[in-house]
């Protein structure tokens, strides 16, 4: 039951079951900086262009979508907060870190220590998120709170300068009780992650692990990642440089055959390459309009399809203690 948990969104606290279908990962706004520079497919920031892609995914249904861009990187939390409160949105915000990659050179979080950044997720989920923090610590803050904690590794994995982030992220979690959704690079050590977590007394279900449907061959790792009771976001519906629907539909059915049907969660982790108001070849009605007529023909329920847009993320992205 979801009736009595509570989801932190940016216009404040909701109980889960007003959650209704959700997207549980995309970036609706990044900033320019040094995300542009990675990659100019990830610079979102034309209000009335991601308001637009809103409208539509809304006049389908849609209710709820959990931003992944966390703090000092690129995330904008002010436009959040004025999305939702111009179109009604439920928008969970993220606080927490990204891959390295998303910062530039001598950035604060290259040099601060777990328990600082313990204190600063915190302060966001508790507080309030700062809308500034790309070029010098945070100072300036909002009232909207983060509802999550978002953390990343590379392909270099946990140890190194990650070890002292996603130590950050767990001290945050286990004082907050907020969910952690974590970025792996096509999959790659997820294993790793939840360990390192639960070690640190994380528990599997206030995991969820992003980016596992990258690769069709990681479909028996998919598996057994899967098998240690964390929840699975899958999100590369419509990427069709990695692979077709209809091998993402093959990996959602593989998954619920072996009895894993309440940990999946499903997005498009939108980019400008991916919104049409950007210019994009999807857009944010991709999944309910296109992709899960295809799980449905494929005969997945529509019980099985409400858990994966709802009741899932109720439970994924509540607070627990």
């Amino acid at each position: 039951m979801t009736k009595d948990r509570i989801i932190t969104t940016v216009r404040g606290d909701i109980p889960a079951s007003e959650m209704g279908i959700c997207h549980s990962h995309e970036h609706l706004f990044i900033k320019k900086g040094q995300p542009k520079m990675m990659d100019p497919s990830l610079l979102l920031d034309e209000y009335e262009k991601t308001k637009a892609e809103v409208e539509v995914f809304m006049e389908l249904g849609g209710r709820t979508i959990v931003d992944a861009q966390p703090v000092g990187s690129g995330r904008d939390a002010a436009l959040l907060l004025r999305l939702a409160e111009e179109t009604g949105l439920h928008i969970l915000s993220s606080t927490g870190f990204h891959k390295l990659g998303f910062y530039p050179e001598k950035h604060w979080i290259l040099e601060t220590s777990a328990e600082k950044l313990a204190a600063l997720f915190i302060d966001e989920i508790e507080n309030g998120m700062f809308t500034d923090g790309e070029n010098a610590w945070p100072t300036e803050r909002i009232d909207a709170r983060a509802g999550l904690i978002k953390t990343a590794a590379d392909m270099t994995g946990t140890a190194g300068p990650y070890f002292r982030l996603f130590r950050a992220a767990a001290l945050a979690s286990l004082k907050t009780g907020a969910p952690i959704m974590s970025h792996t690079e096509l999959g790659h050590g997820a294993l790793d992650q939840i360990k390192l977590y639960t070690d640190w007394g994380i528990p599997e279900d206030r995991l969820i692990i992003c980016h596992l449907d990258r690769k069709m061959e990681n479909a028996d790792y998919l598996l057994h990642v899967a098998g240690t009771g964390v929840y699975v976001e899958l999100d590369t519906i419509g990427r069709f440089k990695y692979h077709s629907d209809e091998d993402e539909v093959k990996l959602i059915r593989m998954l619920i055959d072996h009895g894993h049907e309440d940990q999946i969660l499903l997005g498009l982790d939108t980019t400008r390459k991916r919104m049409k108001s950007y210019g994009g070849d999807i857009g944010l009605d991709h999944l309910q309009g296109t992709f899960l007529p295809l799980l449905r023909e494929s005969g997945v329920t529509e019980e099985q399809i409400w858990k994966m847009m709802h009741v899932n993320p109720a439970k994924a992205f509540s607070k627990r203690y």
